[in-house]
């Protein structure tokens, strides 16, 4: 069995506000909408969708709580992405930091209050270090 994919899919219960959200103000792209209720959004070789359901999705608060996340999206540079999307007034959770696993992220919500993560791996700088030594 070979896996071309992983899709994730977020419920919306407005496919319309939440198309926007990801197009104007993330700059992502549109993929397909099917009718009113299904639409696939694709950030950059990667594509999750969108399902309008009735209720908001329960899982915003587990998640919101738990500090996890619903989607990562990894990115070249977390800081000017950071500085584009607080120019358009999408609002910070959490600031550009460093983590001790060695990347640089920040944190936001979408227009339904899901969680997503943009980051980056920090590069490894070559020294004479011993392995397993951080630089």
């Amino acid at each position: 069995m070979k896996i071309s994919a992983v899709i994730a899919q977020l419920r919306t219960t407005d496919l319309a506000a939440s198309i926007r959200f990801y197009t104007a103000q993330l700059g992502l792209t549109l993929e397909f909408q099917h009718q009113d209720f299904y639409a696939g959004i694709r950030a950059g070789d990667q594509l999750f969708h969108l399902k309008l359901v009735d209720e908001k999705d329960p899982s915003i608060e587990f998640v919101r709580a738990g500090g996890h996340f619903h989607l990562y999206l990894e990115t070249n540079d977390v800081a000017a992405t950071a500085d584009s999307l607080k120019k358009k007034g999408i609002r910070l959770l959490k600031e550009v930091h460093e983590t001790a696993w060695d990347t640089r992220e920040f944190v936001i919500e979408d227009d339904q209050g899901h969680t997503l993560y943009f980051g980056e791996a920090l590069e490894t700088v070559a020294t004479d270090a011993a392995p397993g030594d951080k630089p």
